[in-house]
């Protein structure tokens, strides 16, 4: 399947959470002229704290610089866990161009905001050592739902994030993905974009806020999604667990679409 733009983001490579392994699989069946990294692609954070850094890791990479060679437009947009890459903004690694942060034009002509998000998480932004501790703890709870979805697939059930679980269910969570959400939207609106896409609460969603599209391509942790352009202009989020359960030639399954671009049934 190719596409238009791809946007991804968290993929939080040198973690064992990282779903190297299906990320690889998603790239080699969806090509792209744009591609788009939203942050937190490499989790500083966890490999000042251990080295881990697996050969799949390692693959996903070449991968990527391979796009390039073969004229894809990839642009970096560093987050807080790889905010090391902010050092090296405006320049170009292998050809791959590290920017603060980017635009996006869709075929139709809206103008997109390209953001990671966590400016507009206040506990990174002013008390990181919460953060850190935050972040040990979700690892914490990501190694324990890797041994809990090793069961579920003895047990021939599909995979389930406990994470994904509790953040619907925890009345603060809401709050803080409802209140983040609107931030990211205000500032995009004053900005004067049309849309934003962004990433960091490992949270996938396309909803209209104040009038700004917003898009969050959410991570390669837990749910697997990403952002798709079509080559027509149509925004979709697809979650890779529903392409791999869904018929053997189907190439996505939609989770949401931009409300401007309704596709009706064949």
């Amino acid at each position: 399947m190719h596409y238009r733009a791809v946007f991804i983001s968290d993929l939080h490579l040198g973690t064992p959470g990282c779903q190297a392994d299906a990320l690889l699989d998603f790239l080699k069946s969806h090509s792209s002229d744009h591609l788009y990294l939203v942050g937190d692609i490499i989790d500083g954070w966890q490999l000042r704290r251990k080295w881990y850094w697996p050969q799949a890791h390692n693959d996903v990479v070449q991968k990527i610089l391979r796009r390039v060679r073969k004229g894809c437009h990839v642009v970096y947009v560093p987050g807080n866990h790889d905010e090391f890459a902010r050092d090296f903004v405006d320049h170009h690694f292998g050809g791959i161009e590290v920017v603060e942060e980017a635009s996006h034009t869709l075929l139709d002509g809206r103008k997109f905001w390209l953001v990671h998000g966590d400016y507009f998480d206040a506990v990174v932004k002013y008390a990181k050592w919460l953060a850190y501790l935050g972040d040990t703890l979700y690892e914490m709870a990501l190694r324990l739902n890797r041994h809990f979805n090793r069961v579920r697939r003895y047990m021939g059930l599909p995979y389930w994030s406990l994470s994904a679980y509790l953040k619907s269910k925890v009345k603060k969570a809401l709050n803080f993905v409802t209140d983040f959400e609107n931030a990211v939207a205000h500032e995009a609106k004053k900005r004067g974009y049309q849309g934003v896409v962004c990433g960091h609460i490992h949270r996938a969603e396309i909803r209209t806020i104040e009038g700004v599209l917003y898009c969050n391509d959410g991570d390669w942790v837990e749910s697997r999604s990403a952002l798709v352009e079509h080559v027509d202009g149509r925004l979709e989020l697809i979650y890779w667990d529903q392409v791999m359960d869904a018929l053997p030639n189907a190439s996505a399954v939609v989770l949401q679409h931009d409300p401007l671009h309704v596709t009706e049934p064949a």
